[in-house]
């Protein structure tokens, strides 16, 4: 199997229970041909840099998955006969698909690090305390 990674657009007029009934549509496509979707977001309604089949604005969705060649021609074709989807682009992941990694990590090292500076800080206050006392 090789990882796919798909963005289509759909009509802005789309929301809602709507939007979310043809993302569905569509994951089932995928698990019917035999395909492991990865992930699924919706990146919201955007303006578009020209208008396509006359709209301005469409609402972003990817799809990453595993799949067969051969699932890749239904899939379009399904999207080619959609009203509702203006445009798509499928694209082969040479490289595959990680899931970024868990973002908890991040926090705590700046956590530290805050306090780490600001030990220091209070270090260098009560250095320059004690030489003013000094003089």
């Amino acid at each position: 199997m090789r990882t796919y990674e798909t963005i289509f657009i759909v009509h802005p007029e789309v929301t809602g229970d709507d939007l979310t009934a043809i993302i569905d549509k569509y994951k089932t496509i995928l698990a019917d041909q035999g395909a492991n979707v990865l992930k699924a977001e919706n990146w919201g309604t955007r303006t578009l840099a020209y208008t396509v089949k006359k709209q301005a604005k469409g609402c972003y969705i990817l799809f990453i998955y595993d799949a067969e060649p051969s699932v890749i021609s239904e899939y379009e074709r399904r999207m080619r006969i959609d009203d509702k989807v203006i445009k798509f682009q499928t694209v082969l992941m040479e490289g595959g698909y990680e899931a970024p990694a868990a973002v908890e990590t991040a926090p705590q090292e700046f956590a530290e690090t805050d306090v780490e500076a600001s030990e220091a800080s209070d270090e260098s206050a009560d250095d320059a305390e004690e030489t003013t006392e000094e003089a």
